[in-house]
């Protein structure tokens, strides 16, 4: 059992910018004057001297230009889709994003079928008729009772876990088994939520991303990061063969791109 410490771990153009006053050469008199060498009215729009019109704002000429929406975003359990929402509500006020809990065993069917416009997945998943952008990787932890002697480590191998009960639930993502743990003399539980609730009561232990240790965790658990063990990546996915311009813009988003920038 290894003790060092580890951190804990895990638009195109929305509308035409006014072209920038002409200010022109000083005529007779000290008048501003125009390309034909006419002096100009002061005041006037492209004038020197005259008041530019006002800045339309960038966001709301974008909203309104694209469907009302809604945007169906697909969220699998753990995924973290909050700086990117709040990006999305403050440049599109006007097209309303809805976020859809899929569970990972059906974040393919969702996007095939058109439940969701786009989403937050777990990889692998089947891409061939998809567009799939890897956003980051989530460690894998060790989700243990509060008070079993595996707390003991700020991180652990997968030779620690050897005579542990290793529960693995039904929408486990991760595939990870650990040479010389026991398999538990129950079914499989049906979700990690159970899974973990089972590990409260004192019996076995669970392996998960770290994002699911962290939604699921109870008082009377504990969890700590687990070397040399599968990593779940987290990516956004999107139908290849759909023009979609509400999804254009939340992959502009994804990406960093700016209001301002094109495509």
């Amino acid at each position: 059992m290894s003790v060092p410490k580890q951190k804990p771990g895990g638009s195109r153009r929305s509308g035409v910018k006014p072209p920038a006053p002409h200010a022109g050469r000083a005529g007779k008199g000290g008048k501003p004057t125009g390309k034909n060498g006419k002096a100009t009215s002061p005041g006037k729009r492209g004038t020197a001297g005259g008041p530019r019109a006002p800045k339309a704002s960038v966001s709301a000429a974008a909203s309104t230009s694209l469907p009302e929406g809604p945007f169906r975003l697909g969220v699998i359990p753990g995924a973290m889709p909050g700086k990117w929402i709040d990006t999305w509500n403050e440049r599109m006020p006007h097209n309303r994003l809805e976020l859809v809990p899929i569970p990972v065993a059906a974040q393919f069917e969702a996007l095939d079928a058109g439940d969701v416009d786009a989403a937050l997945v777990r990889l692998p998943i089947d891409g061939a008729d998809l567009h799939v952008i890897a956003l980051y990787d989530e460690v894998p932890v060790v989700v243990m009772p509060a008070e079993s002697h595996l707390t003991a480590a700020d991180e652990l191998e997968p030779a620690d876990l050897a005579g542990e009960v290793l529960i693995v639930p039904a929408d486990d993502v991760l595939g990870f088994r650990a040479p010389g743990a026991q398999k538990p003399r129950f079914g499989a539980p049906a979700t990690t939520e159970d899974a973990v609730a089972i590990v409260a009561s004192g019996v076995g232990i669970v392996v998960v991303p770290m994002s699911l240790a962290r939604l699921h965790h109870r008082k009377d658990t504990e969890y700590r990061p687990l070397r040399d063990a599968p990593i779940s990546t987290v990516a956004l996915a999107w139908p290849a063969g759909r023009d979609d311009p509400l999804a254009d813009v939340f992959v502009g988003i994804v990406r960093g791109r700016t209001a301002n920038s094109s495509r």
